[in-house]
């Protein structure tokens, strides 16, 4: 049997994952890296694939395109590491912070504001619920379509909408505490 992706069943079905594996792959682990870093990224893009291909003969391109799919099992295996995301954002703001405060003047000068902004950025990241965190790095990271966010995160397409919003209010308004960016 052909289906949108090629053949099914077990022997084409691992043949044809195979490429679903190489098309995809690199972005996947990019996604999952910019999320968690590279030391974990190899393991769960490995681990997405791993899923992947045992779901694959039960995957519905009715549902929605190949990508969005490969990004949602990635999405849930990132939820499951959220504690170590969150604990990563907190210790990257308070090296950031204690950086700035170790008296390295010619250091702390030559940065740029973007630079300047990474420690409210990681916590304001890590203080986002989950599901606004999501949406907005699949965004950010990934540059995913409303309409893909809402097939890959199985959420309505206007329910992207709404968290990508809060979200952006919610980490816009945490940086301006500092009052480094104005609004």
């Amino acid at each position: 049997m052909r289906g949108r992706y090629g053949t099914t069943g077990e022997s084409g079905e691992l043949a044809d994952f195979t490429g679903v594996y190489e098309r995809h792959f690199a972005e996947i682990h990019r996604y999952i890296a910019g999320r968690l870093g590279r030391d974990v990224a190899d393991d769960i893009a490995a681990d997405t694939f791993v899923i992947a291909l045992r779901k694959y003969s039960g995957f519905d391109a009715g549902r929605g395109p190949l990508r969005a799919w490969l990004y949602g099992i990635a999405t849930n295996l990132v939820a499951q590491h959220h504690r170590a995301e969150k604990r990563r954002y907190q210790a990257m703001a308070r090296a950031w912070a204690q950086e700035l405060t170790a008296g390295r003047q010619d250091h702390a000068t030559s940065w740029t504001a973007a630079e300047g902004l990474q420690p409210q950025l990681a916590m304001a990241l890590a203080g986002l619920p989950r599901q606004e965190r999501d949406v907005l790095l699949l965004v950010a990271l990934v540059d995913l379509s409303y309409e893909e966010i809402s097939q890959a995160l199985d959420i309505p397409y206007g329910t992207v909408g709404s968290r990508l919003n809060r979200a952006r209010k919610k980490i816009r308004a945490a940086v301006n505490k500092k009052g480094l960016i104005d609004d």
